[in-house]
């Protein structure tokens, strides 16, 4: 049924000729694809298991820290190669991945008000009754939008636009260089997904229903893909700059308020 076709693409890849550009900065071309991954595997790190052994406590400045890192190995990935098409496909997912990540930060921001700290069990204590996405749906819109653009996802792959920069900030890898890419953007896109269940859709990692919400997050993500069509690039940034950062800057005002008026009706009590 074509499940083992994946593996088999690996293999394929791994076993190919080694092949690198003359012109390239040998060192930081072969360097910046296990560093992308290496990265986006110690993101994982953060994720709560319910396990009185391991809790990351500072989960969220965790995983800030190391998305601010992986914009590195990109640009220096398109830089190394020596290609007009890879620096070009780099400058632009590096302006992109920039310009979405303040509106990541602001949102993760306004959570951290409300539940008090940077742990992710607190959403699973805090959504026990109630969902974040109910209260708070244009928050979540927000950022689905900007996780699609975080991770190069369709409508905002401009990052590997094969119409015009024929593939993007990755077009000199060949083998494993390339594999190790491409498994660090798939790694990213399912981390992305289980943080949103976590967020906005609540539960525990050892329960069913939060293994449901992750394939409905999955189905938004193909669907988006396969129905929405590209944007211009200015439009991608503009979006980002006029629209999601006032948003978000109020909604840190709004949140700050009620936290403000939560703790007041408790020293009133």
């Amino acid at each position: 049924m074509g499940v083992p076709q994946p593996f088999c693409d690996v293999i394929k890849l791994f076993r190919r000729e080694q092949v690198y550009p003359l012109v390239s900065n040998y060192l930081s071309y072969y360097l910046c694809p296990i560093i992308s991954l290496f990265l986006v595997l110690l993101v994982w790190i953060c994720i709560p298991l319910l396990i009185k052994l391991y809790s990351f406590n500072l989960g969220l400045l965790f995983f800030l820290c190391c998305t601010r890192v992986g914009v590195y190995t990109l640009i220096i990935a398109g830089w190394s190669s020596n290609s007009n098409f890879s620096l070009l496909g780099g400058l632009r997912g590096v302006a992109q991945t920039i310009s979405y990540e303040v509106s990541l930060a602001l949102i993760l921001l306004s959570f951290i008000f409300l539940i008090g700290g940077f742990n992710l069990l607190g959403f699973y204590y805090c959504q026990f009754y109630i969902w974040f996405i109910l209260i708070s749906l244009p928050l979540s819109c927000i950022w689905f939008v900007s996780c699609l653009a975080e991770t190069n996802r369709s409508p905002f792959d401009f990052a590997e636009g094969e119409s015009e920069l024929v593939s993007g900030f990755n077009v000199e890898y060949r083998r494993g260089g390339f594999a190790l890419i491409f498994l660090a953007e798939y790694a990213s896109i399912l981390f992305i997904r289980l943080l949103f269940s976590v967020i906005f859709l609540g539960g525990d990692l050892f329960n069913l229903s939060f293994y449901l919400k992750l394939v409905f997050v999955r189905i938004l993500f193909i669907w988006v893909r396969g129905t929405v069509p590209r944007f211009r690039y200015d439009k991608l940034i503009y979006l980002a700059w006029r629209e999601f950062l006032p948003y978000s800057l109020y909604c840190i005002l709004f949140f700050m308020r009620i936290k403000l008026l939560l703790f007041s009706l408790i020293l009133l009590i």
